[in-house]
């Protein structure tokens, strides 16, 4: 991901310069690919994993991050709160797929050019500048990370429908791609047509131009198998299906509807209410574990003291007891499972550069293997004589044990090596004029199967046979 230097020098103003910023992350974090400086910025691209994709790909992921491993206070925006009018605006969910949806109408909205700070905010990223209300729902996707969608309310005939398509149901995406749906695809509708591919990319019908007045904003939290499998058979890669795929937050909604609204204050309009659907709430998760385990874990001596500082630093609520900690698991943190997990996070910001090398003490004497040592002296034997090694089939047309399921002319494993070595000695022979060879001298070393044992044998041939 393409990550701003200023843009994240908002939110902490210590920040150190680019190279301590990179160098930083390149430790504790993820791989900077590069660092360019753009005109009076620079730009890191990050490569982001997916096992932090869900809170980390995006701006505001990435201040935290610093923040963290460097020790810096961070701090986001005051946003101003709109007023808000009662609203009309009807949501259905027909689909256990979506998994919350929050729309808002703002009326009498002026569609235009967005302010410079915005189109350079964008195009710092590698992002063009469309208009100021697709650019405040990319601003606020990229800067904290979760993808909304703007609809003209006066293209929407009736309530907002979010369903699993219809066998055959088209539409025509904003890119001008027509898309013949499946039922498995989830979309988001109205009584007459499909407006959008859920998670995936908006239609033409419903489309935010420069004669829109009124618009209803989609902040909404989608399954994200569903919006991968879509993604793939409709050939569409978005920004938002990457998010979304790789699964956000539910409650990551709240905080991108507050930054959404605020920004769209600047451009007049009268706010209604939010209608927001949430059928079932994302469950708050505790995470235990011990300080001697995490030692354990990473090798090394980790101190209470310097695991409170590191969760203090990362704003984890925590509870502590003779060096057994509970913390409770950030909604955004998917990766934070179990103690293992804790293990790589306090590791990481530690730094694995304090894991000193050590190889492991092994207080046992090898046994050499009889049969092993017995096949290395043959084989080198024999290649020493000039015999070139083969592998022939197992399964043979008779023997003492019959396979099931296998095709009719090899139904049993072999009870000899010599059958195979045969049939190959004579190909090879046969073929030795092309191969510009004078002598065929072959050998295998393998194992036969008798009705009430497995050995291993050897077997070799050249011009006198096998």
């Amino acid at each position: 991901m393409k990550i701003s230097y200023k843009w994240i020098k908002e939110y902490i103003k210590d920040l150190p310069g680019p190279e301590e910023v990179a160098e930083a992350i390149i430790l504790h974090a993820f791989e900077v690919e590069s660092v360019e400086k753009t005109g009076d910025d620079f730009i890191f691209d990050i490569k982001i994993l997916p096992d932090r994709a869900h809170d980390c790909l995006s701006h505001q992921g990435i201040v935290r991050e610093i923040s963290g491993i460097l020790g810096l206070e961070y701090k986001l925006p005051e946003y101003r709160v709109p007023e808000s009018q009662p609203t009309n605006l009807k949501i259905e969910i027909k689909s256990e797929k979506c998994r919350r949806y929050m729309g808002r109408i703002i009326r009498n909205v002026k569609v235009g050019p967005s302010p410079d700070w915005v189109k350079n905010h964008l195009e710092s990223i590698g992002q063009r500048s469309i208009n100021n209300v697709v650019d405040a729902a990319n601003i606020v996707m990229y800067d904290c990370g979760q993808p909304i969608h703007a609809f003209d309310l006066n293209k929407l005939d009736g309530s907002i429908i979010i369903r699993l398509a219809k066998e055959g149901e088209r539409i025509t995406t904003l890119d001008n791609k027509e898309i013949q749906l499946k039922t498995s695809n989830m979309v988001i509708a109205d009584s007459r047509n499909i407006l959008a591919i859920a998670g995936v990319k908006g239609g033409k019908i419903a489309e935010v131009d420069a004669n829109t007045k009124d618009i209803v904003l989609e902040v909404a939290n989608f399954d994200p198998i569903s919006v991968r499998k879509t993604a793939q058979t409709a050939g569409i890669f978005t920004d938002a299906a990457k998010r979304f795929e790789n699964d956000l937050s539910p409650e990551l909604c709240d905080f991108a509807m507050k930054e959404i609204s605020a920004l769209l204050l600047d451009y007049g309009g009268k706010f209604e209410e939010i209608v927001d659907i949430y059928p079932r709430k994302q469950e708050v998760r505790k995470l235990s574990f011990k300080t001697e385990k995490i030692s354990k874990i990473l090798g090394i001596s980790v101190s209470v003291d310097s695991i409170r500082d590191i969760l203090k630093r990362y704003n984890f609520e925590y509870e502590e007891y003779e060096g057994n900690f509970e913390i409770t698991v950030p909604p955004l943190r998917f990766d934070l499972v179990i103690e293992e997990d804790m293990a790589e996070e306090i590791g990481r910001i530690l730094g694995y550069d304090k894991v000193k090398e050590k190889l492991p003490e092994i207080n046992f004497k090898p046994e050499a293997n009889e049969t092993y040592s017995k096949i290395l002296q043959v084989r080198s034997k024999l290649l020493a004589d000039g015999y070139s090694e083969v592998m022939t089939y197992v399964f043979r047309d008779k023997g003492e044990i019959e396979v099931l399921a296998s095709a009719s002319d090899k139904k049993f494993l072999r009870t000899n090596l010599s059958d195979g070595l045969k049939e190959s000695l004579k190909l090879n022979q046969s073929n030795a004029p092309l191969l510009e060879m004078n002598k065929i001298k072959i050998f295998e070393i393998g194992t036969v199967f008798l009705k009430d044992r497995e050995e291993m044998y050897v077997a070799f041939g050249d011009k006198n046979g096998v």
